[in-house]
């Protein structure tokens, strides 16, 4: 099914919820943000230990630029279940991170879906701590617990996601 495709998309049922999640971590393993984006609401909330408040097309454009700037990226997904109008799914990612450093990232997601068959909430959870120890090596390892390293974490990640909706056309889902 194409991104804009509505077959199969039905208010309030659980096979079409758990469909559109396999087709997000589909899209997301073939690194196809711009798949990933059309799974949201126009108006949907995302939040993770990074981004940890993103609304609207910022959702899409978070999705996007993790995909553009990815370059061995590995999704694996599991544990689908979905509900009339809730679902959950576990995911792990595998990649080389701008630090040279490998990650592996355990993840559990939740989602609250639109009448309309489309994420509108959609939250992730990992240990942000285990990430940096694994991202920034000695300095995760040693401080990646610590407010300050981890609000730093959230700072450059934010920074990144403005740079990239104010340089690329499109970016929000809107061009």
């Amino acid at each position: 099914m194409l991104a804009g495709d509505t077959i199969g998309r039905v208010s309030g049922d659980p096979s079409a919820n758990a469909a559109l999640i396999n087709r997000f971590y589909g899209a997301f393993a073939r690194q196809d943000g711009a798949t990933m984006a059309a799974c949201y609401a126009p108006d949907a909330h995302f939040r993770d230990p990074v981004f940890q408040d993103l609304h609207g097309p910022e959702v899409g454009a978070m999705w996007r630029m993790l995909c553009d700037r990815a370059t061995d990226l590995r999704i694996v997904h599991a544990a689908v279940a979905a509900e009339d109008d809730h679902g959950s799914a576990h995911w792990d990612a595998d990649y080389t991170f701008r630090t040279g450093r490998h990650v592996h990232n355990s993840i559990d997601a939740t989602f609250r879906f639109t009448p309309e068959g489309l994420i509108a909430d959609h939250r992730d959870e990992f240990d942000l701590y285990a990430w940096a120890r694994q991202a920034l090596g000695p300095l995760g390892l040693v401080l990646g617990w610590s407010p300050p390293v981890q609000g730093r974490i959230r700072a450059e990640a934010r920074k990144g996601l403005d740079e990239f909706m104010a340089g690329r056309p499109g970016a929000t889902g809107d061009g």
